[in-house]
């Protein structure tokens, strides 16, 4: 590899890592917070919106819909978490921040391509 495309690839390196710091920060600051005073951990969550909705757009939406209005039909929590919790606040992110909390929150627990 010559010098050039040895200075490319630590350029797209770089900028992958700050791409993922940037996504991490928004959900680091605003879901895993809140989520860490739970008794149940923000990774089961995920894995009970994994075994409803299937798919990474289908469960990004349905997140997504959810945190912007969240009501009783599209919770995901068990009868005894909703009882003991409650329906979830309205999120106070921008629909931008929002879907980069969402893609942290997916690439941090995605299975698909972890499993060998």
């Amino acid at each position: 590899m010559d010098k050039g495309s040895s200075q490319m690839v630590k350029i797209l390196c770089m900028l992958v890592f700050l791409h993922v710091g940037l996504f991490a920060g928004v959900y680091e600051s605003n879901c895993v917070e809140c989520h860490a005073k739970m008794p149940v951990k923000i990774d089961k969550f995920f894995y009970r919106y994994l075994l409803k909705y299937s798919s990474e757009e289908a469960l990004k939406n349905a997140l997504f819909s959810y945190l912007k209005n969240p009501t009783k039909e599209k919770t995901i929590l068990q009868e005894g978490l909703l009882n003991r919790f409650g329906i979830k606040e309205k999120t106070v992110l921008s629909d931008s921040d929002l879907q980069k909390a969402i893609d942290a929150y997916w690439d941090r627990y995605k299975i698909f391509g972890k499993l060998k």
